[in-house]
């Protein structure tokens, strides 16, 4: 579960930031693409947070962002669905920039 991991990496840019401050929520930005499941990343953040008295209450707020890609051939923008079919839906091509969907960004902390 790299789940886990996330929480860590979370915990401690939290721990970083909030300066011993409670912290009531933290604020994620998780593009599909990135393959996390957020109850289990929800999960491994509530073990992690009670290590630390200012984060022990606290809970991820996960907005999760959706795949869309960019044709390189004629610009049109193609959103990813669950097949995850990556082709242009206007020509076909598969030549492509990936344009959302592989976010993950601590955005912002409610903090007291």
């Amino acid at each position: 579960m790299h789940e886990l991991a996330l929480a860590r990496s979370i915990f401690r840019i939290a721990s970083r930031a909030s300066g011993g401050r409670a912290v009531s929520r933290v604020y994620l930005e998780v593009g599909v693409l990135r393959q996390v499941v957020p109850e289990a990343l929800e999960f491994a953040w509530g073990a992690t947070a009670r290590q630390a008295p200012n984060l022990a209450a606290s809970r991820l707020v996960i907005k999760v962002i959706p795949a869309v890609i960019v044709c390189e051939d004629c610009g049109a923008e193609t959103p990813i669905d669950e097949n995850l079919v990556f082709a242009c839906a206007a020509c076909g091509s598969t030549r492509y920039r990936v344009k959302t969907g592989e976010e993950f960004t601590l955005t912002a902390m409610d903090v007291t």
